[in-house]
């Protein structure tokens, strides 16, 4: 015999059932084609199935994003409504999302301080509830509302960014579970800030770590620069490339410890050999689309690669069209033109976290201080290479 199967005689149908049953190859090889909640119901069929749908998970390790900007015309944010839709469809198993949203027309459990009452809303503990149920049990999901939103339309790399200082706009980034990257959400109060608890985060004593992205809420209140400090000292100290800024209000995680209206510091601790990063600061005196261009094309020193990479940039309220003579979009404009296959995320915030700094393999661009880390008028652009 020559050891293969014969099937003369046998129906279609027969055949069929039989290689679905029995040849993991071919199951496996038609499973990389269904979206991530189909695959997780599928793998309940049988043994075979669950152990084939796991390998496809494992290797489904490529982040996406879904973004969206209004005026919606359904209850609730654009963005909830587009990620209600395509998050059927994604390929992946979200481990950690990054969701951002205009703080405008989007107040989770805490109001904004700076609401307008006029303009329509889309906020209650509803909100946030149905933006947890789209996600698996388990996923960590850290949700932000800042003045303006930086974002690149769903579905394609080499969309062009778009700048939003005003109006509805947000975006979600899902993160699966990759091998050589660990990604750490942390949430810090004045009650929970401490030394251990920082090395619980992975910010401190962590060889591994390679970027932190931080967001600081409520920074105008007293006590929240000195606060602010003692989470950047450590890590001015480390190799780490430190990005984000000051934001309005943060929904998810739910602040348990302090009371609403405190300060906090929330972000995402990115560590892992796989990692590298790459920022550049654009100072006060960056005025016009040819500085700008010229000051992000300095990222290109890193010789990060563009797949798997990630672009954010946080600017000022004080930047964008009114900052280059009533010209919109420059900055996200530059950044495309630099890297038109990479995606572009970020925030107008309230001020700004980060400076020159490359971070590859061993070493960095420069070091620096906690002086030296905060800003005001200012862009910080990033990129992120995940491996």
């Amino acid at each position: 015999m020559d050891g293969n199967t014969d099937f003369s005689g046998v129906s279609d149908e027969c055949t069929a059932e039989y290689i679905l049953s029995n040849v993991a190859e071919v199951v496996e090889r038609i499973l990389t084609f269904v979206p991530t909640k189909s695959l997780l119901q599928i793998a309940c069929v049988c043994r075979l199935w669950m152990n084939c749908a796991r390998r496809v998970l494992r290797v489904q390790q490529k982040l996406t994003w879904v973004s969206a900007s209004g005026p919606s015309n359904y209850d609730g944010h654009a963005l909830c409504h587009s990620l209600a839709e395509e998050v059927e469809n994604v390929y992946l198993l979200p481990k950690t999302v990054l969701v951002m949203v205009d703080s405008e027309t989007f107040s989770g459990q805490d109001s904004c301080y700076k609401q307008k009452k006029a303009r329509k809303t889309h906020h209650s503990p509803d909100s946030v509830e149905e933006l947890n149920r789209l996600f698996p049990n388990g996923c960590d999901i850290m949700a932000i509302a800042t003045p303006g939103v930086v974002l690149t339309p769903s579905g394609s790399h080499s969309g062009p960014p778009k700048e939003f200082q005003e109006g509805e706009a947000g975006y979600a980034i899902m993160f699966p579970r990759m091998e050589g990257v660990d990604i750490r959400p942390f949430h810090f109060c004045k009650c929970t800030i401490s030394d251990s608890h920082l090395e619980e985060a992975g910010l401190v004593n962590n060889p591994d770590l390679r970027v932190v992205l931080l967001f600081g809420y409520e920074a105008y209140k007293p006590g929240a620069a000195r606060f602010l400090n003692q989470v950047l000292e450590p890590l001015a100290r480390s190799k780490a490339l430190i990005a984000g800024g000051h934001v309005e209000n943060v929904f998810s995680p739910e602040r348990e410890c302090c009371g609403r209206g405190s300060y906090g510091v929330v972000g995402l601790a990115l560590s892992g050999p796989r990692i590298q990063g790459a920022s550049v600061l654009l100072e006060q005196d960056v005025s016009s689309p040819k500085a700008a261009e010229a000051t992000i094309r300095r990222l290109k020193a890193a010789n990060l690669p563009e797949r798997n990479t990630l672009g954010f940039m946080f600017a000022c309220v004080g930047r964008g069209h009114n900052y280059y003579n009533n010209q919109r979009n420059v900055e996200a404009d530059s950044f495309r033109k630099v890297f038109p296959n990479i995606p572009l995320f970020g925030f107008f915030g309230n001020g700004e976290i980060g400076c020159d700094r490359i971070v590859k393999e061993d070493y960095t661009l420069c070091d620096t201080d906690t002086d030296s880390l905060q800003h005001g008028y200012t862009t910080v652009m990033t990129l992120v290479h995940l491996g």
